[in-house]
């Protein structure tokens, strides 16, 4: 046979064998293909060719490994970064912690102890540090260490030039300087329990003589518990005059303590004239701890307006995302649906779905585990679902489950069963489940709950 010839008769084999491939039937789905012929200068020539179909699935699987390894590490990154926040926020919360405990002491007139406290958090370098150092000054004043809270109100004033309790430190100072200072006598809790006995009684028999004594009782040298008390008699009143006394003090004519406490009293009082003052304050002020009360004190009053407002242009996301928590809590459904459905953010997205739960609305957190194209937010909506412990929500993520392909979304339903205590819908997707993965996560979760359908459908493992 001719060079032409062979190299003909082998080309001929070739798309032959191709064709033969190419038939349905020819190989099973997970076959090969095994050819031989000869080239042009006669020496055998082998191709394997493999499943066509194989090669395809191989591809698209590593395709999908790949985005899952991106997507693994997005994650990782999402949480190193919450576990940095928490981690701070987890400082912020123990020094607060330690300063309401230092606040308890000194309202029962511990004054050593309350000194101790405050001297550890005016190292610690916090967000309450001139705070801090000004109730050191103040314990150690009622101990008789006056060079001690002299230096205490110094580093304030030197470290804190612009601080709200500069005004309170220089007042301080003068009493210590004029040595008026004395130290704890045990009469002095049961002296100022019967001096604000007295100016209540007052109040409810000639109120114009009272308030006067009120007010200086604000103003002056008073215990924080002392003027505690006074500020609950002046919100107690319900007079215009003891509101017109608490909205200066809200306004800032006094520390920040006590301004935060007299915002309280505002909520308290309800009104016009009180959510007039408290929106007033929250405009011109940069002081983001004394925004949060007055939201916090919006929500004491129902105020949904202020709160819906507060939801839409507050530029601080913190601030913002407190307004929406406090919105859930007033059962603002309304306002919440308005503001999920412009909002661009995932993060406020995640916000308003926890609003949602506050306010008992699952039907809306539903929509979202449905309908979200935010993969995150869908999960988020899911763990919001399994914060409610209801048959609907149940039925929910067992819907959710049965039509979901995200592998990320159905773990999470799986968690949502786990918080709500779900054995019966853990067990029914554990039965059903035929990836060995799912199936595992699911009887991991099943394992750690005392129920009977978990310790049932265990026994049924064990027989089989």
């Amino acid at each position: 046979m001719s060079r032409r010839t062979a190299s003909g008769v082998t080309k001929f084999i070739w798309v032959a064998a191709f064709a033969l491939l190419a038939r349905p039937g020819t190989a099973s789905a997970n076959s090969g293909l095994r050819l031989q012929g000869q080239s042009s200068d006669g020496a055998t020539q082998v191709i394997e060719i493999e499943d066509r179909d194989d090669m395809q699935q191989d591809r698209e699987q590593e395709k999908r490994d790949r985005e899952q390894e991106k997507r693994d590490r997005e994650q990782e990154k999402l949480d190193a970064e919450q576990d940095k926040r928490d981690r701070e926020q987890d400082r912020i919360d123990r020094l607060e912690d330690l300063y309401d405990n230092g606040r308890e002491d000194l309202d029962e007139e511990r004054y050593e102890r309350a000194r101790e406290k405050f001297t550890e958090l005016a190292k610690a370098n916090g967000p309450q540090t001139d705070a801090a150092l000004y109730w050191q000054a103040y314990a150690e004043q009622h101990l008789g260490q006056r060079q001690a809270a002299l230096a205490a109100i110094a580093d304030l004033k030197k470290r804190f030039p612009q601080s709200h309790w500069q005004k309170d430190a220089s007042a301080l100072e003068i009493e210590v300087r004029q040595g008026s200072a004395q130290p704890a006598r045990p009469e002095a809790q049961n002296d100022q329990e019967l001096r604000m006995l007295a100016i209540q009684s007052l109040m409810n028999s000639d109120p114009e003589r009272a308030m006067p004594l009120l007010e200086k009782v604000l103003q002056g040298s008073a215990s924080p518990k002392e003027k505690s008390k006074a500020m609950f008699v002046l919100a107690q009143s319900g007079s215009p005059q003891g509101r017109e006394i608490i909205g200066r003090i809200a306004r800032g004519q006094s520390n920040p303590e006590l301004q935060k406490k007299a915002v309280e009293y505002l909520g308290i009082f309800g009104g016009a004239e009180s959510r007039k003052i408290m929106a007033e304050i929250y405009a011109s002020s940069s002081d983001a701890s004394l925004k949060r009360s007055i939201l916090r004190s919006y929500m004491i009053g129902g105020d949904k307006e202020h709160l819906f407002a507060a939801a839409k242009s507050e530029k601080d996301p913190g601030l913002r995302g407190e307004a929406i928590r406090q919105l859930g809590l007033v059962h603002g459904e309304g306002e919440l649906e308005q503001l999920y459905k412009t909002e661009t953010s995932p993060e406020i997205k995640r916000e308003l779905l926890q609003a949602f739960f506050l306010a008992g609305d699952s039907s809306k957190i539903l929509q979202a585990a449905n309908n979200e194209k935010d993969p995150e937010l869908r999960r988020a909506a899911v763990r919001n679902l399994g914060l409610i412990n209801s048959d609907d929500s149940g039925k929910a993520l067992a819907s959710i489950y049965a039509k979901e392909s995200d592998r990320g979304i159905r773990e999470e339903v799986l968690n949502a069963y786990f918080i709500q205590g779900n054995a019966r819908g853990l067990v029914a997707i554990a039965r059903a489940e035929r990836d060995p993965e799912l199936k595992k996560f699911a009887v991991q979760k099943l394992a750690l709950m005392n129920s009977k359908e978990a310790s049932d459908y265990m026994m049924e493992i064990l027989q089989k």
